[in-house]
């Protein structure tokens, strides 16, 4: 639909831009709107041709009641449409679509849609249907302000919720508007693009829509590079990381030069990678991020300098358990150690020694049963008791030494004895087994004694399976916090994390394990194999096997129908009425005939409703009877000799049949006998009926019947219709005209003498056009009922012209008038009151301003008009005077916000520019005193906003 507007407000934009910011809507009449109580339902804006952005509202019925956007009611402020989830009775009226322009505040509205209610039933319950949805990608800039639109239909009326499909949450700031229909993301940031869903939910299902938000802007630095200190001979990696859309290229400098990838340098996208440093890679480096939207830069400084061994990373184990006779490698890795050099004298040369202490001679002997490895590693080989005893691992080069100590333990060849030689592992606090429902939280403890002289490590599997904490982050979280505490997280439980869980601790010398059962409860898996069995013309038996119980017994099922003719799925009545867990069957009953159906099965248990059964196959019900009659049986109207009548078609999933068409029924009122027609379309919505001896504008009963291939069905309500009338015979007289202004002239006129009641009257067509106009081309008013004046406006200043008056009614328009003449007077002053200057003392301020002289072409001043408000108020009110100054109270609360314009008979001239005048505090006021004032010259250029305290209202 399509609509006309009503309207034309022209903004200082139009001037501005040269162009019309807000058309007027080109549709004059909107058609009807039929739906039944309980149905959702869409009414369409369709926006005139415009500049700049719109705001949409809708009234109802009259301004300015406006329609209450709640969890029923929704306007897309995309398309400007309402949408009503649930039709209610009060829900009946006209409803007119107000479109604003937000840069001029020019406004147009459309013409009324009326919506009235279907008389053949009330609409069942059924599942949301989103009908208002994001697009499945937006992309949305850095520090914007993001709107998601989601509105959805049904019965009873759905609730609207969001929320991000990868399970993170919707951001802290976002705000939620019209009962959850918009979902508002204030200085959209990178974390806050993804996939983003709106969920509408009733009692008899949900539907979800889905979007990716994207993510654009220029680069914006995600990791920096930083300052680096690196050993000769040492590798230096340096990566930096940008954000921005489209993604950023990388580019590095080296003291301000471009930096290319050869022999030790390595350049990969953000990464910078320089092997075997030496002193000449030392300087200031820059990684250059940069995409079309702008360009960014990092810097850091490289140090080359020499560095000693370190172990703070790499100690030695605390002890080392071993049998008499084994093997043993005590290992011996210190950071930042560079291997033996080729000569010695290097920058890089080091050395390596073994110290031994509390047992053995002062420094290791290197023998064939012990060996220094290359890597600083100790291997002794047939161990014996005298090996027993603290080890120093010391590691020496150019620039410093440094050492770790650990301790070896030799005990008898049986293995036991090296285990008694410790403190055995045991679990203090075990896993036990639990009975969660989807969506909790959890933590499985696992605690343990241990001897901690030995290192100590924990693991989980669940199911047999390791838990990757790095890749299952999202619902897996080692905690504790301790070294005796291995404790598991699982946040968001869902029906897969079911299982075995095992918490496994092991040590140098033990290992041991303990493990718990978790069961996951959770609403019921879909129900399986949804079969028609048999089908009659109102009924349909079904039959399914049942879902997974997700370890919560079955409570209910509930049967879902679809048809080509639906609003999604919707539940229907059975017997029984209600379905247990335990039954498997049912019959449905309530159907339409000849439509075609297909059903499926939603199961229920205490946890909640569990996702639908796959559909069923597709069945037609067998045809019947047509029960329901077209409804709203009117007429009218129409050329002479002509009896019009009208009425709704019947929706075709009422018709029950094929072959499907109307029996049209009329006789003259007071009458006995019919006369009766075929109408054969099932689409046909009118049949005229035409003989010359039709009397005009005379009463008909009308009834209107359907059929189909099983036979005829009832009749309508008897309604009366009348046939064509004649148009008026006789002209308007006594037509007269005067000028308002400039724009405007009033027209007035007498009725025509009585006619013998032919050719009623159903108003007035005013015609007017300019005297180098054509009368063709005249503008045309219509007015309504016996309104016997009218004005015409938007005419051009000081010109001619003609106008005439004729009357109307539904056969078409009587004879005309003579014309009359009338001139509108000259133009208002074009131009704006010039030199605003205002003064504050104790209590006033004080406003004058030049004189304004009008043009010959223009209407004399008048006076002048005053037009004031508060900063945040919308309303204005105004002062007239017929001088040049005006006296306002002091803005004590708000700034004030003034224009100042010229006016004649010719109507308001042009406004200056809107000025402002800042509050001014009470202690200022009280201490600047009668004799002090200040004084502010205002250009016509500048823009200056006040407002003022209302003497008189618009």
């Amino acid at each position: 639909m399509l609509a006309s507007g009503i309207g034309n407000a022209q903004g200082k934009a139009v001037a501005v831009f040269g162009m019309q910011d807000l058309e007027n809507f080109k549709t004059r009449t909107r058609s009807t709107v039929s739906v039944r109580q309980g149905q959702g339902m869409v009414l369409l804006c369709g926006p005139p041709p415009h500049s700049g952005e719109l705001t949409y509202a809708w009234i109802f019925n009259e301004y300015p009641t406006f329609v209450h956007q709640d969890n029923r009611r929704f306007v897309s402020q995309e398309t400007g449409n309402l949408y009503i989830a649930k039709v209610e009775a009060s829900d009946v009226g006209n409803y007119t679509c107000v479109v604003t322009n937000t840069v001029t505040n020019s406004r147009v509205l459309g013409p009324p849609t009326p919506l009235i209610l279907r008389n053949d039933g009330v609409m069942g319950e059924y599942e949301p249907k989103i009908e208002v949805q994001f697009p499945e990608t937006v992309p949305s800039a850095k520090g914007t302000t993001v709107k998601l639109e989601c509105f959805a239909l049904g019965n009873p009326v759905p609730t609207i919720s969001w929320r991000r499909a990868d399970g993170k949450q919707i951001p802290r700031k976002a705000r939620r508007h019209r009962s959850s229909g918009l979902l508002e993301i204030p200085n959209f940031q990178q974390e806050d693009a993804g996939l983003y869903e709106c969920v509408a939910e009733n009692v008899r299902g949900k539907n979800v829509a889905r979007g990716q938000l994207t993510f654009y802007a220029q680069p914006n630095w995600i990791q920096k590079i930083s300052d680096a200190h690196a050993a000769i001979e040492e590798s230096v990696v340096w990566e930096c990381r940008a954000s921005g859309r489209p993604k950023p290229s990388y580019r590095w400098l080296k003291d301000g030069e471009l930096l290319l990838p050869q022999g030790r340098v390595q350049l990969e996208q953000g990464s910078l990678t320089i092997t075997n440093v030496s002193l000449s890679d030392a300087g200031m480096y820059q990684c250059v991020a940069e995409n079309r939207h702008g360009i960014i830069f990092a810097s850091a400084e490289l140090s080359v300098i020499a560095v000693g061994p370190d172990f703070s990373k790499t100690l030695l184990k605390k002890l080392t358990l071993v049998k008499v006779g084994g093997e043993v490698i005590i290992e011996c890795l210190p950071d930042l150690f560079h291997p033996f050099p080729a000569a010695a004298g290097d920058t890089g040369q080091a050395s390596i020694a073994v110290v031994v202490q509390a047992a053995g001679p002062a420094d290791v002997a290197v023998m064939p049963r012990i060996t220094v490895l290359d890597d600083g590693s100790l291997r002794i080989v047939n161990v014996t008791k005298s090996d027993a005893g603290s080890y120093t691992c010391v590691a020496t080069n150019h620039f410093g030494t440094a050492s770790s100590t650990g301790s070896l333990v030799v005990k008898g060849r049986d293995a036991d004895s090296v285990k008694d030689s410790v403190d055995p592992t045991r679990v203090m606090v075990s896993p036990f087994s639990m009975d969660v429902t989807v969506g909790e939280s959890i933590v499985l403890p696992c605690q343990v004694s241990h001897d901690h002289s030995l290192d100590i490590v924990f693991t989980w599997s669940f199911n047999g399976h390791l838990i990757d904490f790095e890749k299952d982050g999202d619902h897996f979280e080692r905690v504790g916090g301790q070294d005796s505490a291995g404790d598991l997280m699982i946040r968001s439980i869902q029906l897969k994390h079911a299982g075995k869980y095992v918490c496994m601790v092991q040590t140098s010398v033990d290992k041991l394990s303990a493990a718990a059962d978790l069961i996951v409860r959770g609403p019921p898996g879909p129900p399986e194999a949804v079969t028609i069995d048999e089908i009659t013309d109102t009924t349909a038996q079904l039959s399914w096997r049942p879902g997974a119980d997700n370890h919560s017994p079955i409570t209910m099922y509930v049967v879902q129908a679809r048809t080509p003719f639906s609003v999604g799925w919707q539940a229907v009545s059975t017997v029984p009425e209600i379905i247990d867990g335990r039954t498997f069957t049912a019959t449905v009953v309530g159907l339409n005939p000849w439509v075609e159906y297909e059903f499926r099965v939603v199961a229920a248990n205490l946890i909640g409703i569990g996702e639908p059964s796959r559909p069923s196959e597709k069945r037609r019900t067998e045809e019947a009877l047509p029960e329901v009659t077209p409804a709203n049986v009117s007429g009218g109207g129409g050329s002479k000799s002509e009896l019009v009548i009208t009425w709704e078609t019947v929706p075709e999933e009422l018709q029950n049949g094929g072959g499907f068409g109307y029996v049209v029924a009329f006789r003259p009122f007071g009458t006995v006998s019919w006369m009766q027609t075929v109408v054969a379309s099932p689409d046909a919505a009118r049949y005229v009926f035409r003989n010359e001896t039709l009397p005009p504008f005379s009463p008909y009963e009308v009834k209107v019947g359907v059929y189909n291939n099983k036979g005829e069905g009832s009749f309508s309500p008897v309604t009366v219709v009348y046939s064509a009338e004649e148009e008026p015979m006789r002209a308007p007289t006594t037509v007269l005209a005067r000028s308002l202004s400039a724009s405007d002239v009033e027209v007035s006129w007498a009725p025509p003498r009585e006619n013998q009641h032919k050719g009623r009257i159903q108003g007035y067509e005013v015609r007017c056009w300019r005297h180098d106009e054509k009368e063709e081309n005249a503008k045309r008013i219509r007015t309504v009922g016996n309104q016997t004046s009218t004005k015409v406006g938007n005419l051009r200043g000081n010109a001619l012209y003609h106008l005439a008056v004729r009357a109307y009614n539904t056969a078409g328009t009587g004879p005309s008038s003579a014309a009359v003449n009338v001139t509108t007077k000259k133009p208002p002053p074009s131009q704006p009151p010039g030199n605003i200057i205002w003064n504050s003392s104790d209590s006033k301020i004080i406003l004058n301003w030049d004189q304004v002289k009008a043009l010959d072409n223009e209407s004399e001043v008048r006076g002048y008009k005053v037009l004031y408000r508060w900063n945040r108020q919308s309303s204005t009110s105004v002062i007239e005077t017929n001088k040049t100054s005006v006296e306002l109270s002091l803005p004590f609360d708000e700034d004030y916000i003034i224009e100042i314009k010229p006016f004649s008979d010719g109507g308001d001239g042009s406004s200056s520019e809107q000025i402002r005048i800042p509050k001014i505090s009470n202690a200022y006021a009280r201490g600047s005193g009668s004799s002090t004032s200040n004084a502010c010259t205002l250009s016509a250029i500048s823009t200056i906003m006040i407002s003022l305290t209302a003497r008189s209202s618009l």
